[in-house]
């Protein structure tokens, strides 16, 4: 049966136990716990009144434990030990940075890159909310985000221009087959487009006119269909160069197009940032900086 929570020792007189019976010496448990030895004395004596047990002989050069004292020593020796070890695993948990992206940025940057990130900063969890609504950073708890956006930001915000939208229309080596790249605007025209939220296909083109083709809420998604050999899509340069350097897909124009808004790196400003997020974003700049 166990003894009620409520009814359960002082957890300053099971300390004044505990360091006495180890030593055997009130004295010493004294210096231990920073008290004075009858301070000590009056806890363990304390004890035993609530227990109804001595746990020690008091002895004319010390201490010596009971029986029953012996044993309870042992188990609550061993309950300290436990607490210390609870508390030293908390301390040793990794630090929780927060980073919010556009899912795009998740995918096709972030996520292929987590090894890389544990095994350059093994003592930081990061925590990834892949939105592309705007973060507020005390409300939604977030260190750092990236974000499409204009080059202007309030004040309080600090922001670093990762890379800027460098278009290219990509597709799988096996949709193009034999055809021969790069290929015109008319040919391109004759493969299934792939389009996403963003719609830059008429820009890129040149036309006001509406283009067939699938539709994705996206980027992510359109190069997903892209890779499967679905269609051309048109996305930023920064999200498929892993891609394109494999083989995976092949950039089917020679055209590009630079528009704007850019990815920026974006976090509150703050004259002494967490030693973690500085890190975190020390790493994004030289992961995702395009020169």
């Amino acid at each position: 049966m166990l003894f009620p929570r409520r009814k359960l020792p002082a957890l300053n007189a099971l300390r004044a136990f505990e360091a006495s019976g180890r030593s055997l010496n009130f004295r010493v448990a004294a210096d231990e716990l920073g008290v004075t030895q009858g301070a000590v004395a009056q806890q363990v004596r304390a004890l035993e009144e609530h227990l109804g047990i001595s746990l020690f002989h008091r002895l004319s050069r010390g201490l010596a434990l009971t029986t029953p004292g012996a044993s309870y020593l042992a188990n609550v020796t061993r309950a300290f030990d436990t607490l210390g070890e609870a508390t030293t695993q908390l301390l040793a948990r990794p630090e929780l940075v927060t980073i919010s992206v556009p899912p795009t940025v998740a995918a096709k940057l972030l996520i292929p890159r987590l090894a890389e990130f544990s095994a350059a900063l093994p003592d930081i969890e990061l925590r990834t909310m892949a939105t592309e609504a705007l973060s507020d950073f005390d409300r939604d708890q977030v260190d750092l985000a990236v974000r499409l956006t204009r080059s202007t930001f309030p004040a309080n915000l600090e922001a670093k221009l990762l890379f800027r939208q460098e278009l290219v229309a990509v597709a799988s080596p096996h949709l193009i087959n034999q055809q021969a790249c790069p290929v015109s605007f008319e040919q391109l025209r004759k493969f299934p487009l792939l389009h996403d939220a963003h719609n830059h296909w008429p820009q890129f083109l040149g036309t006001s006119g509406n283009l067939a083709g699938a539709q994705f809420n996206q980027t992510a998604l359109a190069l997903d269909a892209a890779l499967a050999g679905q269609g051309i899509a048109l996305t930023c340069r920064a999200f498929v160069d892993s891609d394109l350097a494999a083989g995976r897909l092949v950039q089917v124009t020679e055209a590009t197009k630079i528009i704007e808004p850019a990815y920026f790196l974006v976090r509150k400003r703050s004259p002494s940032p967490r030693t973690a997020a500085r890190a975190v974003w020390d790493w994004c700049v030289d992961q995702f900086l395009v020169a």
